[in-house]
């Protein structure tokens, strides 16, 4: 398994960083990927990824909901380590819309997600995508931007509709599949077998979104084992065929080797 969407950088992880790691590698995971969430938490993200050797792969982007006053010297910083020499980073991400709890900065937030839909076209990277209350202006914009040049990418924490799920995967996108199917009344269950295993890759959104039956606790990659038993009966397929599918398609969207 691969969890493609992880914030190991989290301070809810640090005090057994290095006993958590090894029990997610026991556990069968063999890479988690590190989203960034704005320039505050570059440093963190490097530095957990660092500890990791090469375990912990990073990703860099200001996530819809840190878009405020100072969005456009985030920006700026954002940019300046992601187009640096050395840069690591192997995707464009947290990014995307979210109009939820606040719309003061709508228009920002659209304005950096172009942006940064425009740099993972330059830099051939795929992008981790947020899209909360947010649909239409979020499908727009990715269509807007993959019309001058394909770009690869996630729908991070999906759980929308069908009809969203198939035009996700008309562009070429994946669907992220975390904890929220195995919540009791997602609905999720009853037409996910409609979108190929092919487009589907694993996540976890740690800490948060934890599996039945571990809701309401610290989430972990090795929970990922949960998510795979109710796609597993959704596609009525084995948990190994899940894992299998999941971990080449999580492969191919980063480009892990």
């Amino acid at each position: 398994m691969i969890d493609t969407h992880c914030h190991l950088d989290d301070p809810v992880y640090q005090d057994d960083f290095d006993q958590l790691l090894a029990l997610q590698q026991q556990a069968g995971v063999e890479r988690i990927l590190v989203p960034g969430v704005d320039a505050t938490n570059i440093q963190a993200v490097s530095d957990v990824c660092l500890r990791s050797n090469g375990y912990l792969l990073p990703a860099i982007g200001i996530h819809p909901e840190n878009i405020k006053d100072d969005w456009q010297d985030q920006m700026q910083t954002i940019h300046d380590h992601l187009f640096a020499p050395d840069s690591p980073y192997i995707a464009i991400g947290e990014i995307g819309l979210d109009y939820h709890f606040d719309t003061t900065y709508k228009a920002e937030q659209q304005q950096a997600f172009l942006q940064q839909l425009q740099w993972a076209q330059q830099k051939d990277l795929p992008v981790m995508i947020h899209s909360r209350d947010a649909t239409q202006d979020c499908l727009d914009i990715l269509r807007e931007v993959q019309q001058a040049k394909h770009i690869d990418g996630v729908m991070h924490c999906f759980s929308g509709s069908l009809e969203v799920a198939k035009q996700i995967v008309d562009m070429g996108l994946y669907l992220g599949i975390g904890g929220v199917i195995t919540f009791k009344n997602c609905h999720l269950k009853d037409y996910l077998n409609a979108i190929p295993l092919e487009h589907l890759v694993l996540e976890t959104d740690g800490p948060y979104m934890s599996p039945v039956p571990f809701r309401g606790k610290r989430n972990e990659s090795r929970f990922m084992h949960y998510v795979a038993e109710v796609l597993a009966e959704i596609y009525n397929v084995s948990i190994d065929t899940i894992d299998e599918h999941t971990t080449a398609n999580a492969k191919t969207l980063f480009n892990i080797s």
